[in-house]
Formats: C-alpha cells, structure tokens, sequence
C-alpha cells in the first residue's frame, strides 16, 4: 500500500515543484514526515510480480511479504521520530483507485459514508498544506489540490480522478518507443550502407575476374 501512495504524490509533487512551493512539517502529505520513507526508498517493483528488498537484495512475490519483511528484518531503519504514515490518508487521496488500476480489480460499491468521510479529510488536507493565508502561490494550489483529488469524491462518478494528470512532461514509455524506433532506423540506415557496399565491391570483383578472362585477353593481344 505505501508503495500506491507514492505513487499517488506523483499526481501532486510536479505541481509543487513547477510551483517552486515546499511543503510545510505541519503538511500529512509531506513525504519527509512519512516514518517509513527510509524503507520506501529500498524497495524496488522490479515488475507486478516482483519485489526486492535493497537493504539485503531478496526478492518476494508482492509489496505485503516485502513489508512484512522490512518488519522483521529492517525495523531499525524506521523514522521513530516521526509519528505520521502516509497510508493514513490514502482514503483521501484515492490510493483504493491507483490500487484497483494496477491490480485490474472489479470496481466495488460505492460507500457513501465513506466518501464524504474521505471528501473531508481531502479538503482538510488541502487546507492544511496550502492555506490560503500563505499567498497567492498557496491560493492556486489550494484549489488545483481540490480539483485534482477532492472533487472525485462521489459517488455518480461525474468527476475525473486527477484530471490535470501527472505533470510530468516526459512520458518513460514514449521515450522508450521513441529510442526503440530511432535504433530500429539506424539498424535500417546501416544495413542500406552496408548492402550498398557489398554489391559495390562485389561488381569491382566481378569486372576484375571478366578482364582476367582468357577470351578478353586474346582480344587485347589482338588489337596490340
């Protein structure tokens, strides 16, 4: 789960960042409050199935054993100074939606008490990271924080979860499909060069072995 909130302050961080806007140590969302960001920064989704521990370099099947596991074996690497966990209010934030689109899972009923608890909790977080009282920075990203996570909190699913998207300009797989088509027209570009100088060598090959030819040279001979 605190690997899905993370995940989740993707949807916010590069607003903040574009916004040159820290986070106060009053904030719930900023992540150095978070107890176990140490433990988050060494595990690695190496893919769906796949987690490793950096701490030790084991592998386990999913994010729960890896938690378990940095229970039993890491605890010592846990921000004891800090009281808050980020998976506190995931309710807020959607991690459920983050969870259930990497997971492909059913969408359930909708629980209206739940919503408007998790609606709350979400214009409270935006108060408390941005109050207005801060400026016009924290006035603008005050209101982009309610529409960017508080306004799906509903139940008739009119409003969109994280609408303004990521922020993040570079998209990783569009760069990757981009690399991958460039390398496939270099490999193109230089297999063309290369046919083009086989054939080039190998008419050079085939005058010097027909000038070499018995007949052609009888026919020198003749003309001298």
């Amino acid at each position: 789960m605190m690997f899905v909130v993370w995940r989740i302050l993707q949807y916010l961080l590069p607003f903040l960042e574009k916004e040159q806007y820290n986070l106060s140590s009053a904030c719930r969302l900023n992540p150095e409050n978070n107890m176990f960001k140490d433990q988050e920064l060494q595990k690695d989704n190496v893919r769906p199935s796949q987690w490793q521990c950096l701490y030790c370099k084991k592998t386990f099947r999913s994010e729960d054993y890896l938690d378990k596991h940095m229970d039993n074996r890491h605890y010592a690497m846990l921000d004891l100074n800090s009281k808050r966990c980020l998976a506190d209010i995931c309710g807020a934030v959607h991690c459920d939606h983050a969870d259930s689109v990497a997971k492909a899972t059913t969408k359930k009923r909708c629980n209206r008490a739940a919503v408007i608890k998790n609606k709350h909790l979400c214009e409270a977080l935006a108060n408390e990271c941005f109050p207005s009282k801060e400026g016009a920075t924290a006035l603008r990203l005050n209101e982009f924080f309610l529409r960017q996570f508080c306004d799906s909190h509903t139940c008739d699913g009119s409003a969109k979860h994280f609408p303004r998207g990521s922020g993040r300009r570079k998209n990783k797989s569009l760069y990757m499909a981009l690399c991958l088509f460039v390398i496939i027209l270099l490999g193109i570009f230089y297999l063309a060069v290369y046919l083009y100088q086989r054939d080039m060598n190998g008419d050079a090959s085939s005058l010097k072995r027909l000038r070499q030819h018995p007949i052609l040279k009888a026919q020198k001979s003749k003309k001298f």
